[in-house]
């Protein structure tokens, strides 16, 4: 059943504007408030250190980077995209003293606005950039898969791509730690339905509809990532959990001494992801990512529910960018108009369809006499400090 806000059957959050819309796997309890407050209230608890408790926090891990890059050129990596978070964490981390050398992921989709960010960043925090040049034919050709595919998430080719590249540059410089600009108090909330970034699916999608041989995509076979593991080949650090983030305070303080400039919606650095969210999601998906970024600053009380409410009333995308981005995006991807209209009006399906990465174990039953051992060398959420 497909449902609208006119639906008897539509049911919207008491506390949030997450709703039962695209989204199959939302759950409500008695009082109307939905499984992803829940879930929100849960990481907050666990993840989130304010106050003392992220102060201590906070100094304790700068002193363990440090420590970590004695003899290094750098003391840890941050993968930057011009984006409100990576840019507020390249700020703290020049505040906090940390050596940082900024990566960023070229895919060929990023605003002129984005590439401005991205400079006043490294040049008035006075860190090296290191810029990952993909092979725009290779993922130019991952990206048509998907939309062959008719799956939903789109984006995880970006998103895999960089933390598969961000592996290879903490190889080559010996790097133990990446400061990782996700955070709960902003990105916790997003519906499971509307994510797949499993490098197996992607993979399995790109062997049934790609044509592209990927000779330089960031690859990385299990064996290695098992090994990693066992080594613990770095750490990713969450340090926007250890400070009082506020998305408004931070944008205007990274406007102020970095000279940021504001995209108009989140994720907007890259013009691809603004069609993407923007057009593609609402209206073959009919999936509004506006809803997890209100909802989440709801959670962590940084706006109301009434604020979101009146945000979600006005355009999702401006039709003035759209005339701009989808003759600009169809042009690049090579689609016509008319190619472009049999995809959005094609039945979505589900990225289950494809499969996902399969563990050693189910290749290899007999490893999992080993399993004992694993847990000893490699605890739960190694990767995290």
């Amino acid at each position: 059943m497909i449902l609208s806000e006119k639906d008897p059957g539509y049911r919207q959050c008491s506390i949030s504007v997450m709703d039962n819309i695209a989204d199959p796997n939302i759950t409500f309890d008695a009082n109307g408030i939905c499984n992803y407050y829940y879930e929100y209230k849960d990481a907050e608890q666990r993840l989130v250190f304010r106050g003392d408790a992220g102060k201590k926090k906070l100094e304790e891990t700068v002193r363990v980077i440090k420590q970590d890059g004695k003899g290094k050129k750098y003391d840890c990596m941050l993968g930057v995209s011009g984006g409100v978070d990576s840019t507020y964490l390249a700020l703290k981390a020049k505040e906090l003293g940390l050596r940082v050398l900024c990566v960023h992921f070229d895919n060929g989709w990023d605003s002129e606005l984005a590439v401005k960010n991205i400079e006043n960043i490294v040049s008035r925090c006075g860190f090296d950039l290191y810029t990952y040049v993909n092979d725009w034919q290779e993922f130019r050709d991952i990206q048509l898969a998907y939309f062959k595919a008719n799956v939903i998430d789109i984006e995880a080719v970006n998103d895999i791509a960089i933390f598969l590249s961000l592996d290879r540059i903490c190889a080559k410089y010996g790097l133990k730690n990446i400061l990782d600009g996700r955070n709960v108090v902003t990105e916790q909330t997003i519906p499971a339905a509307w994510i797949n970034k499993d490098l197996g699916n992607m993979l399995n999608i790109h062997k049934k509809f790609g044509t592209v041989p990927l000779k330089t995509f960031p690859l990385i076979g299990r064996w290695k990532r098992n090994l990693d593991a066992v080594r613990r080949a770095y750490y990713t650090i969450t340090l926007l959990n250890y400070v009082d983030y506020n998305k408004q305070e931070a944008k205007k303080e990274i406007m102020e001494k970095l000279d940021w400039k504001d995209y108009g919606g989140k994720h907007y650095e890259s013009v691809f992801t603004r069609f993407y969210q923007g057009y593609i999601l609402p209206v073959k998906f009919r999936a509004d990512k506006r809803k997890s970024h209100l909802s989440n600053l709801i959670f962590s009380q940084q706006i109301t529910k009434e604020f979101a409410v009146e945000e979600l009333k006005k355009p999702i995308y401006p039709p003035e960018q759209l005339a701009i981005d989808k003759p600009f995006v169809l042009k690049k991807l090579g689609f016509t108009e008319e190619e472009f209209d049999k995809y959005m009006a094609a039945p979505a399906v589900d990225h289950s369809v494809y499969g996902n990465t399969r563990t050693l174990t189910q290749d290899f039953p007999i490893l999992e006499i080993f399993r004992p051992i694993k847990n000893l060398l490699v605890p739960e959420k190694w990767w995290e400090r």
